[in-house]
């Protein structure tokens, strides 16, 4: 009686493996990106519930989130890029920014990130 080989090829090993490791230096590059971005979330979450933050001044949020940023070792962002605008309830502080990340010779990531002091509104990969 003829046994049937069970398991996987050598190249498909090699596929295999070579699939998980691209994944996880993928993973590696975008995991400070992400980071970041969490920071910036916390930061305009910490100036919305502060009990001021409706009547500041623009310049003064922007100091403010600069002070924050400097905490938190934000670098993606500074106060003069937010867009303050007033809404019914008060100051809306929005911060909008891209981080390119290199992957390979002329091959990139690019993620789009999107927070503001109402919320989170997007974080997205454009590839």
């Amino acid at each position: 009686m003829k046994k049937n080989q069970l398991g996987m090829t050598f190249f498909g090993v090699v596929f295999i493996g070579g699939a998980i490791i691209f994944t996880a230096i993928l993973g590696m590059k975008m995991v400070p990106a992400y980071l970041e971005f969490f920071s910036v979330q916390k930061i305009l979450g910490a100036m919305a519930k502060d009990s001021g933050f409706s009547t500041m001044a623009p310049i003064e949020i922007r100091k403010s989130f600069d002070r924050r940023a400097q905490i938190d070792y934000v670098k993606v962002i500074e106060g003069k890029d937010l867009e303050i605008s007033k809404s019914s309830s008060g100051n809306l502080a929005v911060a909008s920014y891209q981080v390119v990340i290199p992957i390979v010779a002329n091959v990139s990531v690019l993620l789009e990130f999107e927070a503001s002091t109402a919320g989170t509104k997007a974080a997205k990969v454009v590839g």
